[in-house]
């Protein structure tokens, strides 16, 4: 696994699973900082065993925190 392309993955997934729990983009920006500041804190992870234990964490919590219904666009098929 490509550690750069699946951080940014799992990052960019976190950021869209926030923004279904709060639709306001004032309340999201806090959320989005914080976010970002829990990957800025584990960037420094070289360690393979570490990074996939990292991976595998940031998975269980997006699987836990998964909103039973998404926020579509207005605008998108089926849109909220």
């Amino acid at each position: 696994m490509a550690t750069k392309p699946a951080v940014a993955s799992i990052y960019r997934r976190c950021l869209k699973l926030s923004l279904d729990w709060a639709v306001h983009r004032h309340i999201w920006r806090g959320q989005a900082v914080y976010i970002r500041s829990l990957f800025d804190a584990n960037k420094h992870v070289r360690e393979p065993r570490q990074q996939r234990a990292l991976f595998q964490e940031a998975e269980d919590l997006l699987e836990k925190w998964k909103h039973p219904d998404p926020y579509v666009p207005p605008t998108a098929p089926g849109g909220t």
